[in-house]
């Protein structure tokens, strides 16, 4: 997993590129991206699967700001990113959300 970011010098916003590889989706059909960034809607941001079988999806977010994330595979598997830069407990107690610090 991987967590690209490219901080743009003309506005306040970062393109943060979110990467599954391969071998964490290779039995997944669908993989979305779920955060705050979206409302957490479970289908909003589908990932994108590249030639080498990893999926990926970038997004512009706002600096100077912490966002929670998620993975969802094919819309019942959760999964983390290894590189997230923290994590938190989920309002409901029973799993963690990855953070990206931006």
């Amino acid at each position: 997993m991987a967590l690209k970011k490219q901080f743009l010098k003309t506005k306040a916003v970062c393109k943060v590129t979110f990467t599954l590889p391969a071998e964490a989706v290779i039995s997944a059909n669908s993989v979305h991206l779920v955060g705050d960034f979206n409302d957490w809607s479970y289908t909003a941001t589908p990932m994108k699967r590249a030639k080498d079988g990893s999926c990926s999806a970038t997004l512009e977010l706002h600096t100077g700001k912490e966002y929670q994330f998620r993975y969802l595979l094919d819309g019942a598997r959760w999964e983390n990113d290894w590189d997230a830069d923290k994590y938190v407990a989920t309002a409901f107690g029973d799993s963690e959300n990855s953070i990206i610090i931006l």
